[in-house]
């Protein structure tokens, strides 16, 4: 648990500091004999600070407090 911890802290962390990603999308619109024709589009994608904040104390709460599974 400790280790899905400290996951947990650098992704809550790494989610306030960036506030979120993009990715990119190819999309073929037409392709007629030789001639093809794409798209590209971007796309953001946000992270809110409280899911950050959310993930930093539940990752410290694991780390802190090593909740144990039971046997």
């Amino acid at each position: 648990m400790k280790i899905a911890g400290i996951l947990l802290i650098v992704a809550g962390l790494a989610a306030i500091l960036y506030g979120g990603f993009s990715y990119t999308s190819h999309n073929r619109v037409s392709d007629v004999g030789l001639v093809q024709v794409d798209t590209t589009e971007h796309h953001p994608v946000r992270i809110p600070p409280f899911l950050g904040i959310a993930a930093i104390l539940t990752g410290g709460g694991l780390v802190c407090f090593r909740i144990k599974l039971s046997r």
